[in-house]
């Protein structure tokens, strides 16, 4: 078993959307919305989540993110963390940070929110130490879609809440152009690089439009990183959702490293839920993983972001995937293709941890 870093997962989203418990196993999470006739399944897919599978998997970390969509893109009656006005989103991503601190504070064997580089690698000895074993699983907080920042002050007290990556888009946001909305950099965008730059805020160009990521790889000074999101390269006409051969080649050069995606719509073009998961299998995932490794000449830029239960589930995913402890199911795959040892570390969690020590501050900010 290898320890698992998951780039991506929107937990706070899930929990306040649907009531999904974390804390519990993902086949009783998946019962009990059956009983109850939940429209989670129906919206959102079966989950691929819970803490007896992040244990079984090995997985030591996730990056959960705070995340609202504009009210342009509300996903139905259900779907009611969208925002209208930076205020609005302000709000909601309140009431997630709020979710997270309960969910660590009631739960403190099953998750602990890290922020600071020495609790990370306390944590990291801990678990890695007992693999396998009953351990809680590290949160490190970020943001995707920043239209929550609206002034140097709201950052700062986003930082000391915790923050330690940001994303500026989702679709389309004043800062710049987004997945399905294209544009690029804002001036409103440019300053808002130039006030993370002060924080070593981690960049998280996911979502964020080619000109938009091209430019802010140029000229943010921070680590940057694309939490969730594939090479374009074998995904053909599929918008700009995916990151070209530009974007890959300008991270790598930064020294970023890309959360490969696990979710069968970004790893087939065109597949639809009509074809059945079974139509895509883990494969995929290792020969994404290998187009980025090929590309950059090593496996250092390349890991897991898996955005699990972040608008698809179980009936998404590759063949292989029942929850998120069979990610461990990629290692054999990319062993057959020649990557070590070294290599599997570096892409199961090493790359992520090597990130997050360049992002996480010594001590927490003092108020």
């Amino acid at each position: 078993m290898y320890p698992i870093i998951d780039a991506h997962e929107d937990l706070a989203w899930n929990i306040l959307t649907f009531g999904r418990d974390y804390t519990q196993d993902a086949h009783a999470i998946r019962a009990r919305e059956r009983e109850t006739q939940s429209l989670a399944p129906h919206v959102n897919g079966d989950t691929l989540l819970g803490w007896p599978q992040y244990v079984q998997g090995g997985v030591v970390a996730v990056f959960a993110t705070l995340f609202a969509a504009p009210v342009r893109r509300k996903g139905g009656a259900w779907d009611r963390l969208v925002y209208a006005t930076p205020e609005e989103a302000r709000r909601l991503y309140d009431a997630q940070w709020q979710a997270y601190r309960r969910l660590v504070e009631e739960h403190p064997d099953r998750f602990r929110l890290l922020t600071t580089r020495s609790a990370w690698e306390v944590h990291w000895q801990q678990v890695t130490r007992r693999l396998g074993e009953s351990h809680p699983v590290g949160l490190v907080l970020l943001m995707e879609n920043a239209e929550a920042i609206e002034t140097p002050d709201h950052l700062a007290e986003w930082y000391r809440r915790g923050l330690r990556i940001l994303g500026p888009a989702w679709a389309g946001t004043r800062f710049c152009g987004g997945t399905g909305e294209p544009g690029p950099m804002t001036d409103e965008g440019r300053r808002l690089l130039r006030e993370m730059a002060p924080w070593n805020l981690g960049l998280d160009i996911s979502h964020m439009d080619e000109p938009a990521a091209l430019e802010a790889l140029d000229t943010y000074p921070g680590p940057v990183l694309a939490s969730h999101a594939n090479p374009g390269g074998l995904l053909k006409d599929e918008g700009n959702r995916h990151l070209s051969d530009s974007v890959l080649r300008r991270l790598f050069e930064r020294d970023g490293v890309v959360g490969i995606v696990p979710y069968n719509r970004f790893l087939v073009a065109g597949w639809r839920p009509s074809d059945g998961k079974d139509a895509v299998s883990l494969q995929r995932v290792a020969e994404m993983i290998d187009y980025v490794c090929q590309m950059a000449g090593n496996a250092r830029h390349v890991g897991i972001g898996s955005d699990f239960d972040g608008g698809f589930g179980q009936q998404h995913v590759p063949a292989e995937v029942d929850t998120i402890a069979d990610l461990q199911r990629l290692a054999p795959l990319l062993r057959d293709r020649g990557y070590t040892e070294d290599d599997l570390k570096a892409i199961f969690a090493d790359n992520w941890k090597r990130l997050l020590l360049q992002i996480l501050p010594e001590e927490a900010p003092r108020d």
